[in-house]
């Protein structure tokens, strides 16, 4: 730490304080009390001489601005000399002479509730706006690809298909086969007071073709894929490669988005039959190995219990949930503006959008199934 020496003389009738060393918070402490009572000892007329001072910072400005203050109060003169052009760039930097006239910026005042609420409305139309947008633009782009079946980027689709599909699988099936475990267990320790075990396999494969299944692959899929397809486009948004592709005449919808979104739609339902067949297989380890059942007597009670609709309504529901996960995703990464900050904080609303659509569109789903039959 680099200390801070002070001198006092007196000529003509002025008090001369002659700083040397650092003039920083760390020695602040002990200087203050010295300069009040210097202040008060000598005469009114103050002269800072900065010749030996070679650092100051925020604190010793405002120490040095708070003895202009004093001495102006007590009818004095206040002056500096022998400023050294590291310490004239500090002090105009934090605008000194306004600081010590009393001149200061005005800082921004608090917003009131009604700005603040007519700048959240403004905001929530904007978004509004851009999102309807960007579904027009997708809609258009699809029946476009529909006429034009070529214009679709085959090989990015393939490549999406490997990325959002057979990367996710280890970790669905990982997961799936935990749950099914867990559901098992925590279901048999009920049903075995009953002599009921083989109902483990029927709870486990209803539940997870039905419900858990579709929802589970989809939460994966939203936190793998649907980050990445706004990480990637918000990246290309800033790098201004969107700007270059329009410019060159192509659709960034159908060169980017498109290929995403069919590489989900069709993906997403094989990880759900994958995660299925995981989950079963974990109700299976359960029943075999702590609930003396047999594997062909559980696997039998498997398919007694499940309808061929079963599966196809999971399958059908991840469809529509691959649907909003790659929509979801691709507009986050449009609506990144600029910086890096941005496209993190598009993945993470990408995510959160993502796993809130899932749900939403899966209590949709519940309810018009009671009512379906």
């Amino acid at each position: 730490m680099q200390s801070l020496d002070f001198a006092i003389s007196v000529e003509n009738r002025s008090t001369i304080l002659h700083f040397s060393g650092c003039l920083c918070s760390e020695n602040l402490s002990e200087l203050i009390p010295r300069l009040e009572k210097t202040l008060r000892a000598n005469p009114a007329d103050l002269v800072i001489d900065l010749a030996g001072l070679a650092k100051i910072d925020d604190p010793g400005v405002a120490v040095i601005a708070t003895l202009r203050e004093k001495t102006v109060a007590r009818g004095g003169n206040f002056s500096m000399r022998n400023v050294n052009a590291e310490i004239g760039e500090t002090l105009t930097f934090h605008d000194f002479d306004r600081y010590i006239s009393g001149e200061r910026k005005p800082l921004p005042g608090k917003p009131d509730l009604l700005s603040r609420l007519g700048d959240n409305t403004y905001r929530l139309l904007l978004d509004n706006v851009s999102n309807l947008t960007f579904l027009g633009a997708t809609i258009f782009s699809f029946f476009d690809i529909v006429r034009h079946p070529s214009s679709l980027r085959k090989n990015d689709t393939i490549d999406y298909m490997k990325k959002v599909g057979v990367d996710a699988l280890p970790i669905v099936g990982l997961i799936s086969f935990l749950l099914g475990l867990i559901m098992a267990f925590t279901s048999s320790v009920q049903l075995q007071q009953f002599g009921a075990n083989i109902y483990v396999a029927s709870l486990v494969s209803l539940s997870m073709t039905r419900e858990l299944g579709p929802i589970i692959t989809a939460i994966v899929v939203a936190g793998r894929s649907s980050s990445a397809f706004a990480a990637e486009i918000g990246s290309m948004k800033i790098s201004d490669e969107i700007a270059a592709l329009k410019i060159m005449g192509f659709d960034p919808v159908i060169f980017l988005v498109l290929p995403k979104m069919f590489a989900t739609i069709l993906m997403v339902p094989f990880l759900t039959l994958f995660s299925d067949i995981f989950a079963i297989a974990g109700g299976l380890f359960v029943g075999v190995s702590m609930l003396d059942l047999t594997t062909g007597g559980y696997l039998n009670q498997t398919i007694e219990t499940l309808d061929l609709f079963d599966v196809y309504w999971g399958v059908f529901k991840s469809g529509v949930f691959a649907l909003f996960i790659s929509w979801i995703g691709c507009l986050k990464g449009f609506q990144v503006t600029s910086g890096a900050a941005a496209v993190g904080q598009a993945t993470t609303s990408a995510v959160v959008s993502s796993i809130f659509m899932i749900i939403l569109v899966d209590s949709i789903f519940a309810v018009l199934l009671t009512y379906w039959g």
